[in-house]
């Protein structure tokens, strides 16, 4: 009777098919509805997430989330994108609003071990919390701000970061507290505030939707390490894989010169072993990963270039935004990008 039953349970995990199998609880679920919810900032943070006049959206964080749709699903499409706030974001994860928030969320030690535990399998940005004031005030330092006003948002690193700077430098200030991004940067532009603080990049983000972006100034100085990664719930290993994978497979074509315009003439020609299985000429990478086709990462590759292809299009030095490849360089490159190896 033992054996029998055991032959059952065999069988039927057999006829489920590999990626079925392994899905994982929020993994089938995104399985089973044919779509991946992605958390983005909103309503718009330019360079990473914005919508355009037709609801489409465009951005940094917003092609890392068709990746990790094609990864999925073989299709870049399958994504609805959820507009959430700093204080929105972490309930709309915990309830299944969203699957995944890919909105420059900071990997922290109490994300990872709080009630509503999370996991944040890669970072995808490097950042620093900074401060921008108005040029006029002629400030060339944070250090220089005693008494200050500082429009910040409530519930985020930001405000533990700004509180600890000020603090550590026997510095006093005021905050000036308000949740919607849109209305704090208003705030700023307005002068109901000294200084508008947050990371460096969506400084720079913000920045580019002020009255007269040149008249604002970022300091130097970086107040904290802000880790900014893809977030999901704890408890599904397989899902937590496909994600780190699928940001992997973008680092790892760039430190191997593979680009949106060569993956296939790459793919047709290299005998590199690392190139082949990357792409899925030889060896099962996606079968283990549970991706939808074994060359999820050629598809990803092809769709939006390497992971310098995409900082560059939406965030480099041609862009509103203007930002160096700096700490988000590869680590050949003298920046922090590094993959484990795909074997």
């Amino acid at each position: 009777m033992k054996w029998s039953m055991l032959a059952a349970a065999a069988a039927a995990f057999m006829s489920l098919g590999v990626s079925e199998a392994l899905a994982g609880r929020d993994l089938d679920q995104i399985k089973q509805r044919n779509t991946l919810r992605c958390g983005v900032q909103g309503p718009s943070n330019p360079g990473f997430g914005v919508p355009d006049s037709q609801g489409r959206w465009s951005g940094f964080n917003v092609e890392v989330c068709r990746a990790i749709a094609i990864t999925i699903f073989g299709d870049p499409n399958r994504v609805e994108f959820v507009p959430v706030t700093t204080q929105s974001r972490f309930p709309a994860l915990s309830s299944g609003e969203v699957d995944v928030l890919s909105n420059n969320t900071t990997w922290t030690l109490t994300r990872d071990t709080n009630v509503n535990r999370f996991n944040q399998p890669a970072i995808t940005f490097y950042d620093g919390q900074a401060i921008m004031v108005p040029r006029r005030l002629n400030v060339t330092s944070a250090r220089q701000l005693n008494g200050a006003t500082v429009c910040v948002q409530p519930g985020t690193t930001t405000e533990l970061n700004l509180a600890d700077f000020f603090r550590a430098n026997n510095l006093r200030f005021t905050p000036v507290v308000i949740a919607d991004l849109d209305e704090l940067r208003r705030a700023y532009d307005s002068g109901r505030c000294d200084v508008f603080t947050n990371d460096f990049a969506a400084l720079a983000a913000q920045r580019t939707l002020l009255a007269r972006p040149a008249d604002h100034v970022i300091l130097p100085e970086r107040l904290s390490k802000e880790p900014l990664a893809v977030t999901i719930r704890q408890g599904d290993e397989e899902l937590t894989n496909i994600v780190a994978w699928t940001t992997f497979a973008l680092i790892d074509a760039e430190e191997l010169g593979i680009t949106s315009a060569n993956v296939e003439q790459i793919a047709a020609s290299s005998t590199n072993p690392v190139v082949r299985r990357l792409l899925g000429v030889e060896g099962n990478m996606g079968e283990s990963l549970g991706a939808a086709r074994p060359d999820y990462a050629r598809q990803i590759i092809r769709t939006f270039g390497n992971y310098g292809e995409m900082f560059e299009r939406h965030l480099g030095t041609n862009t509103p935004l203007g930002l160096e490849r700096g700490m988000n360089n590869i680590w050949t490159r003298g920046g922090l990008l590094y993959a484990p190896p795909a074997r």
